[in-house]
């Protein structure tokens, strides 16, 4: 399982000398048998070079359950709690309640956050005024924490996934020196603001955000030296995509247009800056105007964005990144035709475009075919295992899983790039990777990887009644933990992994028979069975 350690000899799993370390070929032999080769093929669609050795597709590691597998996509992860509860209200019922977030009680958890993180509240000048130089890359290091913490315990978890979608689609790298001050403002102000209003809406108070201004340089492009950055990524990136149809002229006056949206030098806030904006005649995608008048411009470029917005490029652009993101990994034309028709329909607003997908039989029949990311592996595993928050102020254990998914290399908000992270399978396929993932598992199990945050024993994850041998321990783990028992021969390499027998008796009273517990939780999250999204 950790390769990293084995090769320095020393214990894999930690503090008892009697298991001795897994080898290779036992590393290689649990791959094979729960199915990598089967997530590879899962993840880039295509067929596994062994076919004699192939698994099967990713929906037969997981059950079809629909209120199951709208927790697999909707949320961060299932959790036993969240099953029961999703079907006892029904699908639509929990739906109902997950679009309207402002309905959903979430104020323990809300407390727990402002008093780890009060200053989430602060002004763009607060943040001036009150961080010190040496604080700024902290600052922004602790928002990635904060990002962490709503995903794993808020209970408005469909709200979450899609804050992540939409600041991950109107992307800004953060840690970034140009973006310190306002970062944590773009995330409260413009993403989470709107993230379940219109993209309209969103669109344009991004445009304004101090944030994206400097990230994409247009608050220093003037009518005397413009600025293609902005100009290009909202057309490329933002709306209508990369095929949306337009020109390099195009795309030069998209940045003419949006002249003079700058910053206050004295606040860093929004102003528009009429003696920087360029007028002339400007054309794009159907966009006409003779922008005679500087005083105009601010108006001009507002106009211009609610334009791209409802773009019918921009409907099907933004479709099909909701198909790859809840669906698979290749876009059905018809449905994201359909799809961005309802947005088309309602007037960029984004929940009726959930609500149609999540009720659609295309995601009814997507069991099984997406993957999930390292960010998402480590939340579920965080909410599966039964991981609380530390009291208080303490956020020793946060800044853990930070680094720990900085490791894996999606930190939230840290993709380097403006197109955000990529959200298809193959992206996030390596053997490095994999390894980690892995790691990560074991050391979550083991509850040294946070131990900083209360967790609760594993033995809670069995039953009452704890298992008679080894085979129902496997059986009870994988009920707990992916909701359905796994393959006989799965469970059989896990029990060669653990040198017992199915039938071997399984002992509460024996130490080491419930420190055997940890590396059986990790070899099934190490499986499709827990990375199928």
């Amino acid at each position: 399982m950790n390769l990293a350690l084995q090769s320095k000899g020393l214990p894999v799993f930690g503090r008892w000398p009697t298991m001795t370390p897994p080898t290779r070929r036992q590393v290689l032999q649990l791959a094979g048998a729960v199915g990598v080769a089967g997530g590879v093929a899962l993840a880039t669609g295509a067929a596994p070079a062994n076919a004699a050795t192939a698994s099967r597709p990713g929906r037969d590691f997981v059950p079809a359950d629909q209120h199951l597998h709208l927790l697999r996509r909707a949320t961060y992860g299932p959790t036993p709690a969240s099953f029961d509860y999703v079907k006892a209200k029904g699908i639509t019922t929990w739906l109902d309640q997950q679009l309207s977030p402002g309905t959903i009680d979430d104020s323990t958890f809300q407390r727990q956050l402002h008093n780890k993180f009060p200053w989430l509240s602060w002004s763009i000048p607060d943040v001036i005024r009150r961080v010190p130089e040496g604080g700024r890359w902290p600052f922004m290091t602790e928002l990635s924490m904060a990002t962490i913490s709503r995903a794993t315990w808020s209970k408005r978890q469909l709200f979450e996934v899609m804050c992540e979608f939409w600041s991950n689609h109107l992307h800004i790298t953060c840690p970034s020196d140009k973006v310190w001050f306002a970062r944590h403002d773009y995330d409260a102000t413009v993403i989470r603001k709107h993230a379940l209003g219109t993209f309209e809406d969103m669109l344009i108070a991004s445009a304004k955000h101090p944030a994206m201004l400097v990230y994409l340089n247009n608050a220093e492009s003037s009518r005397d030296n413009p600025n293609e950055n902005y100009g290009r990524e909202v057309l490329e990136l933002h709306t209508v995509g990369i095929d949306g149809g337009y020109t390099e002229k195009e795309m030069f006056d998209s940045a003419l247009i949006m002249t003079g949206f700058t910053l206050r030098p004295d606040t860093q806030l929004y102003a528009y800056d009429e003696y920087a904006h360029y007028t002339g005649q400007v054309s794009v995608l159907g966009f006409d105007r003779a922008n005679t008048k500087q005083v105009e411009g601010e108006q001009l470029g507002i106009d211009y964005l609610r334009h791209l917005a409802r773009h019918p490029a921009t409907a099907r652009h933004l479709s099909r990144k909701l198909w790859v993101r809840f669906i698979s990994d290749t876009p059905d034309d018809t449905f994201v035709d359909e799809l961005a028709q309802v947005y088309l329909n309602n007037g960029t607003a984004i929940e009726p475009m959930l609500r149609y997908l999540f009720l659609s039989d295309a995601f009814a029949a997507s069991v099984g075919q997406k993957m999930r990311r390292p960010y998402e592996d480590v939340i579920a595993t965080l909410r599966l295992l039964g991981y609380r928050q530390e009291s208080g102020d303490r956020t020793d254990g946060l800044r853990t899983l930070h680094w720990m998914v900085t490791e894996l290399g999606q930190a939230p908000h840290a993709w380097g790039l403006p197109d955000g992270y990529p959200d298809e399978g193959a992206s996030w396929l390596s053997a490095g990777s994999t390894l980690n993932r892995w790691n990560r598992h074991l050391s979550l199990a083991s509850h040294w990887g946070a131990e900083e945050l209360p967790m609760p024993p594993l033995r809670s994850l069995l039953p009452a009644q704890l298992p008679r041998n080894y085979g129902d321990m496997v059986d009870d783990l994988a009920r707990r933990l992916v909701f359905r028992t796994i393959e006989d021969r799965h469970k059989k390499v896990i029990l060669s992994f653990l040198d017992r027998r199915a039938s071997d008796p399984f002992d509460r009273r024996d130490a080491e028979a419930l420190y055997r517990m940890g590396p059986a939780v990790a070899l099934i999250l190490d499986s499709p069975y827990h990375g199928v999204r």
